[in-house]
């Protein structure tokens, strides 16, 4: 008990001190993300990995909390991931390069002696969809992070019920981590996540899931994965769909995520990211009573209806009217404000 508080805030303050200094380097390196009206530097997912990996083997290197081979596993592929999401995020690789990537990395982590292959192939499948689709919730300021807090509170009570100790500290540890990086995350944001920090965290959330429900039959899983996962999902169900009907290639940015619908509803930044963690709260929370057994499977169905409700309704929302340009005004390129940042910070 005493070391899981120390391990998370330890946790908390290591994120929040190392997404303040890491600020500085990804300006100046021109490692930001200009999707948003101001560019935003993206080494705090870099924080986020390396405050979880330094406290979680602190604690198994000390055997103050053994983590196990199969976590170890899981938190080395993890760091693959994110290495391949940082160097999406220096040098901008191509989204196909980071989803196969990530695919190498989880099919090394699932169990097939107890999935069998078939099963496997499918918890390989379903960890790349999370972990993408957790990269796609970092469009709006708090969003992944908040999302992420919360998920990994709720598989880690998974965890923590199928007494695999091992897996619900490294789950704590990624949740205050989390925490330490929303200080700086939130409206207006000083700091992203990044490909690095968001396909590490789906990774990790997605892939403890997993494992967590290993042994149980297909169809309950599945629910209580989904249910675990709810936001991110119907995020990343809303794009696809959304567009499939344009006629736009999936892997394109545009502003089409359930934050940017939810704007053009009147909701402010804030007000978005409140709304969204509050609904995968309630998500979470179904999925970690289906799988204690303290409620039915058949809940996971509301989950599912609410979340295709949502989806649907603001599908039919008409896309965001183009920006009409101010005459005589000039349009600043990326390499000015590069090189206005960098004139900024010296």
């Amino acid at each position: 008990m005493l070391y899981g508080i120390a391990a998370a805030t330890a946790a908390l303050l290591l994120a929040a001190m190392l997404a303040a200094l890491l600020r500085t380097p990804a300006r100046r390196l021109g490692i930001l993300d200009r999707r948003r009206q101001r560019p935003v530097p993206l080494l705090g997912g870099a924080a986020v990995v390396l405050a979880t990996c330094a406290v979680a083997a602190a604690g198994d290197w000390t055997g103050v909390a053994r983590l196990g081979s199969w976590v170890r596993e899981l938190l080395v592929a993890g760091v693959a991931v994110a290495a391949l999401g940082l160097v999406g995020d220096v040098w901008r690789l191509k989204a196909r390069f980071l989803v196969v990537g990530t695919a190498v990395a989880a099919a090394c982590v699932v169990p097939y002696r107890e999935t069998g292959v078939p099963g496997g192939l499918l918890a390989v499948g379903w960890i790349v969809w999370v972990a993408v689709a957790f990269k796609g919730l970092d469009h709006a300021d708090g969003l992944a992070g908040t999302v992420g807090v919360v998920t990994a509170f709720g598989v880690g009570a998974c965890a923590a019920a199928e007494v695999m100790d091992g897996l619900a500290v490294l789950l704590s540890v990624l949740a205050a981590a989390l925490t330490g990086f929303l200080m700086h995350n939130w409206h207006p944001a000083r700091v992203g996540l990044g490909a690095c920090g968001s396909l590490f965290t789906g990774f990790v959330l997605a892939s403890a899931a997993v494992l967590t429900r290993t042994g149980y039959a297909l169809a309950p899983s599945a629910g209580v994965l989904f249910a675990l996962t709810a936001v991110a999902s119907a995020d990343a169900v809303l794009v696809v769909l959304a567009r499939r009907i344009a006629g736009r290639p999936l892997l394109r940015r545009g502003p089409d995520h359930l934050g940017h619908r939810l704007r053009r509803l009147g909701l402010t930044p804030q007000g978005a990211t409140v709304v969204l963690g509050a609904g995968a709260f309630s998500a979470v929370l179904v999925g970690v009573l289906v799988h204690a057994g303290w409620i039915g499977a058949s809940a996971v169905l509301w989950v599912a209806g609410v979340a295709l409700v949502v989806v649907l309704g603001l599908l039919r929302l008409p896309p965001p009217s183009p920006r009409r340009a101010v005459p005589g005004a000039r349009r600043t390129t990326s390499a000015q404000v590069s090189a206005q940042l960098r004139v900024r910070n010296g």
